[in-house]
């Protein structure tokens, strides 16, 4: 901040110096010129034709330092075939000025023709009434005056300047430290809140990063909330192993005559219950990553060709909103979708239909997304709706299976903020499956 700072007021500060500059320097000069052309226009009003054709001045010039030797401030006249007109104070030197050119206007222009003592010039020339003679008025004076000034307040102006941006860089710099110090605030407060233990930054904080702190205690909350789910899993996870493998413990230790048996049906119930515990991580993770977004069409069509394999006796019907979107990952909306249709292909009579936003646009919440999949099976009775979601829970035990695809589904749909309900399909009669997913935010 301090080096942008600093190279901003380099910048403006030597802008506004040269622009100074030139303006104070074209206003000085401008003066002078000023001054000049007074002097010039006075000669040509004293200025006459004598007998004898040659020009005189019929009243002196008021300036005495026409008659002071090399005072600095010259005139001339001069005609070709005439002798110079000369003021006393160029003495034995003459003013080295061209006539073979007429200049209508006066006009200006630096001359270094005297060593060591720079001119500024100005000329015009003029036919004087009874003459047919072009005759060259010039005024001359030293620059060495105006070259002063100039110089004098050109140091006035880099000191100014100097001292200007000495004072912005002080004052920049004490607005960079004051601005800033509030996050030397946060810093210790964070500080703290490691050596301590803290699980909140709590300090009176100034204004200026509420808003921050706010979103850092959100950060806090949100990483307790994932290591507090991460620890629920692996106790979970820890329990469910436990009791399976004391079986098998047991039947090894008593060498137990079904002891294959035993461990094959325990394996599968260790297997069922890490795939759930690795769906439900899965999720946390794709959570945590970042802002998800799955379109629900395509994720329904990809889902729709790979179930059509396994029941290719089975009608799917889909309807509704394709431009649906949800803030879930897309592999997740998958693995819903397709645990939800193979459940209703599987256990219903032959009919699958999937409405995407079947709610009706006056009584749907703007926030989700709601999909229902609806079969003409049996359906589930309404006492058993809820027990049916606990990991293992299986109402058709003669058909393949593990139970886990229901609890999957609603494990994955709580991680994510939604939920899903089981209810009665009107049309079909069957089970009714309402999946509500929170819509995505409109991308920008």
């Amino acid at each position: 901040m301090m080096l942008i700072a600093a190279g901003w007021i380099f910048v403006l500060l030597l802008l506004g110096g040269v622009a100074l500059d030139r303006t104070l320097t074209g206003l000085v000069t401008r003066s002078f010129d000023e001054q000049l052309g007074y002097m010039l226009t006075a000669m040509i009003g004293s200025a006459e034709i004598g007998v004898d054709g040659e020009v005189y001045f019929n009243r002196p010039l008021g300036d005495q330092r026409f008659l002071e030797p090399n005072s600095g401030l010259y005139w001339q006249i001069r005609a070709r075939g005439h002798e110079d007109f000369p003021s006393r104070s160029l003495w034995d030197r003459s003013l080295d000025v061209p006539d073979d050119h007429f200049d209508a206007q006066p006009h200006v222009y630096d001359s270094n023709q005297f060593a060591g003592e720079p001119l500024r010039v100005l000329e015009r020339s003029i036919i004087l009434p009874g003459s047919d003679t072009q005759w060259m008025f010039t005024v001359a004076a030293s620059r060495v005056e105006l070259d002063e000034q100039i110089k004098m307040f050109r140091s006035i102006l880099v000191y100014s300047f100097v001292a200007l941006g000495f004072g912005l860089l002080v004052m920049a710099g004490l607005q960079t430290w004051y601005g800033l110090f509030p996050l030397r605030h946060v810093r210790r407060a964070i500080q703290k809140l490691r050596t301590t233990g803290a699980a909140r930054v709590t300090d009176p904080l100034p204004q200026e990063v509420e808003p921050l702190v706010a979103e850092l205690n959100a950060l806090l909350s949100h990483t307790e909330r994932q290591a507090e789910e991460a620890r629920t899993h692996a106790g979970n996870l820890a329990h469910a192993l436990k009791t399976p493998l004391t079986v098998i413990m047991n039947a090894a230790t008593a060498k137990s005559g079904d002891l294959d048996t035993t461990v094959i049906r325990e394996a599968a119930n260790m297997r069922r219950h890490v795939d759930h515990h690795l769906a439900r991580a899965r999720a946390v993770g794709r959570r945590a990553a970042g802002m998800s977004r799955a379109e629900v069409w395509p994720s329904l069509e990809a889902v729709f060709r790979a179930v059509e394999r396994l029941y290719d006796a089975t009608r799917f019907d889909f309807d509704g909103n394709r431009d649906a979107v949800v803030a879930i990952e897309k592999q997740d909306l998958e693995e819903l979708l397709g645990n939800l249709i193979e459940n209703a292909a599987k256990y219903g009579g032959g009919s699958v239909f999937v409405t995407v936003d079947a709610v009706r646009p006056e009584e749907r919440d703007a926030r989700f997304c709601e999909i229902w999949i609806e079969d003409d099976g049996m359906g589930i009775p309404e006492d058993e709706r809820i027990r049916i979601f606990d990991r293992g829970a299986r109402l058709d035990t003669g058909k393949p299976g593990t139970g886990l695809g229901l609890a999957i589904v609603r494990d994955v749909v709580e991680i994510y903020g939604g939920t899903v309900e089981l209810d009665e399909s009107e049309d079909l009669g069957g089970l009714l499956v309402k999946l509500r997913l929170p819509r995505a935010a409109a991308l920008v």
